[in-house]
């Protein structure tokens, strides 16, 4: 099959027809308005402004520390870059958690404030009275099941999810009630194959995998390990489809060597 690029700004409802007409859907990470614009020009169906940004971009060790202030600032920057793609920005953690009432503040923040137009949130019942009312009021919901970063303390690290028939059977039923929700879409992330399987054949919307093998209706990468910007230890699961790294220490070290020998700037005179 020839990959047709999407030209035609996408939208919430596109995504149940592509998973109805078995298209599969992409996603990628953006934090600014120039990998963002970047990315929208490949034709990548949604970007997610992540709260990744707190390792990838911030240096820390995990997503806790990032605040609902840094979400906007990046979610504006990305937003301002992308005309096409369906920009979608992670709710960071306690921002949901306390109450609706808060859900609705912050999630209205990121919509009114970042330009996002969806808001993405972790876990499956606890929080689906908020995903319920965010979707109530006209703020699409991604959901997130399995592992969930902002959880990595209770699962004692980056571990892989619904791994006996206990947690399989709470993530089905998770899944089925952030369906129930109103959530458009739910990413699974690092459960097993079987496991997605069952869930992507279970749900009328989409699932999008990260770690979680082929058969969801969409992946999705964080930008930094697709295209090899972030030099720690890559994801088992992650593909790098660049080494943009590789190639930003060459040319710095060009620019060095240039300034040094003074072959840059050259003499206009």
């Amino acid at each position: 099959m020839t990959y047709q690029r999407r030209t035609q700004q996408v939208r919430v409802p596109d995504l149940q027809a592509m998973k109805q007409r078995g298209e599969k859907i992409t996603m990628l990470t953006a934090y600014d308005a120039t990998i963002g614009r970047l990315l929208d020009r490949a034709g990548v169906d949604l970007i997610l402004v992540g709260d990744s940004l707190g390792m990838v971009v911030l240096g820390y060790e995990t997503t806790l520390p990032v605040t609902i202030e840094v979400m906007i600032h990046h979610t504006a920057a990305v937003t301002r870059g992308v005309s096409r793609a369906l920009v979608v920005a992670d709710m960071p953690f306690l921002t949901y958690q306390v109450s609706t009432e808060e859900a609705v503040r912050n999630a209205g923040r990121l919509i009114q404030e970042g330009g996002a137009s969806a808001v993405k949130l972790e876990g499956g019942l606890h929080i689906a009275d908020a995903a319920k009312r965010l979707n109530d009021i006209g703020i699409p919901v991604m959901g997130h099941l399995g592992l969930t970063p902002q959880s990595i303390h209770k699962f004692g690290g980056f571990r892989p999810q619904a791994r006996d028939p206990q947690a399989v059977s709470q993530l089905l039923e998770d899944a089925a009630m952030l369906e129930h929700a109103g959530v458009f879409a739910i990413v699974l992330e690092s459960v097993p194959d079987d496991v997605a399987w069952q869930v992507t054949g279970n749900l009328n919307i989409p699932t999008i995998g990260i770690g979680a093998g082929p058969y969801c209706d969409g992946q999705v990468l964080v930008s930094y390990d697709a295209f090899g910007l972030h030099e720690g230890p890559m994801p088992p699961f992650a593909k790098q489809y660049a080494q943009a790294a590789d190639e930003m220490v060459n040319g710095a070290k060009s620019y060095i060597e240039d300034v040094r020998t003074g072959r840059f700037p050259e003499q206009r005179m």
